[in-house]
């Protein structure tokens, strides 16, 4: 017996390595001092930039939205969000991206999908200038499903020690806007899709009217990434904080970023929700509370300061109190 007799091609995955090393170069800083297929990825760190540089790093991953992506082999999508969720996260500590390293494991390697979904990955990489170091591939049979595979990711970032969003400068009277999201992100999909699939017998394919167009292109509208609009700011002390609205919604995401006294009051009748929320709250009976806890409902990011921060497409959506928590006032 060898080990592709046990499921696991050697050759398969240096081909597969071949289709994505164009694109990853594509992504390459000038601190970027390695290849791709290295043992670990190298990267300079630019010190006559920084006086006092503090490295920020997150790992996270893209959750069941994956299943969609399975659905309608569209992998580029999935993997442009990955990046993007991932730069978004250490955004809001201050920091500007660095790098970033992948992890894709799927059954049997399938070197096209691999290559498709580090498209994506390049791509958003390319748009953030972020450099994609390599990462891993792995090919790990009986363990996912025939066509499915898992993928996350791993960022760095910088920033001054003395830029630092700790949400220390947070205090009563602060205000709260909101950046709009392009719809779920990257959290949320269980219930969406029990809602849309189970429940409606939708499939990504069908077209909804009340949703502008097919189920697919609405689930996979990609993960909006807020470098470009929030790092002219990152410089001039007007954010107080900012909290990325991922899983947990607004209700457990605002707080983790408030000081020890401080609470949010949010007015619901401001928020502008994508027309898929709407429709998953009353086709799935959604209570209010577990609509805020579940999904973004239009607000990918907020963004707390004691002055508007003057960013074009930020609304209004509440202030801080004294308390803890938050605080909701009126309905969706």
């Amino acid at each position: 017996m060898d080990y592709r007799s046990a499921g696991v091609d050697i050759d398969r995955a240096s081909e597969a390595l071949a289709k994505v090393r164009r694109e990853a170069r594509s992504t390459f800083l000038p601190g970027t001092l390695s290849d791709i297929g290295s043992f670990g990825g190298l990267f300079r760190l630019d010190t006559e930039r920084y006086r006092k540089p503090v490295l920020v790093a997150s790992t996270d991953g893209v959750g069941t939205k994956l299943k969609i992506a399975f659905a309608t082999g569209r992998h580029e999508d999935v993997g442009y969000d990955i990046v993007a969720h991932s730069v978004n996260d250490v955004l809001v500590q201050g920091a500007r991206p660095l790098f970033f390293l992948d992890y894709l494991a799927m059954g049997a390697l399938d070197g096209e999908v691999a290559a498709a979904a580090v498209a994506g990955m390049a791509e958003a990489c390319r748009e953030h200038k972020v450099g994609l170091l390599g990462g891993e591939t792995a090919e790990m049979p009986g363990f996912y499903a025939p066509g499915e595979y898992d993928i996350a990711g791993t960022i760095v970032g910088v920033v001054e020690e003395d830029r630092i969003l700790d949400g220390s400068k947070v205090v009563p009277g602060d205000r709260l806007w909101g950046l709009p999201s392009t719809g779920l992100h990257t959290n949320g999909y269980s219930l969406a899709r029990k809602i849309l699939f189970e429940q409606e017998g939708l499939d990504p394919s069908s077209t909804v009217d009340a949703l502008g167009g097919t189920v697919a292109d609405v689930l996979l509208a990609r993960h909006r990434c807020y470098l470009p609009a929030l790092e002219p700011l990152l410089d001039e002390e007007v954010i107080h904080a900012l909290a990325h609205i991922t899983g947990g919604g607004l209700t457990d995401n605002v707080p983790r970023v408030l000081p020890e006294g401080c609470g949010v009051r949010i007015d619901l009748g401001t928020l502008r929700p994508p027309s898929i929320f709407g429709y998953l709250m009353e086709k799935g009976q959604v209570p209010e509370r577990e609509m805020l806890r579940a999904f973004n409902l239009g607000v990918g990011m907020v963004v707390i300061a004691g002055e508007d921060p003057q960013i074009p497409d930020a609304w209004l959506i509440g202030d801080v109190i004294e308390g803890s928590g938050v605080q909701y006032e009126g309905s969706l």
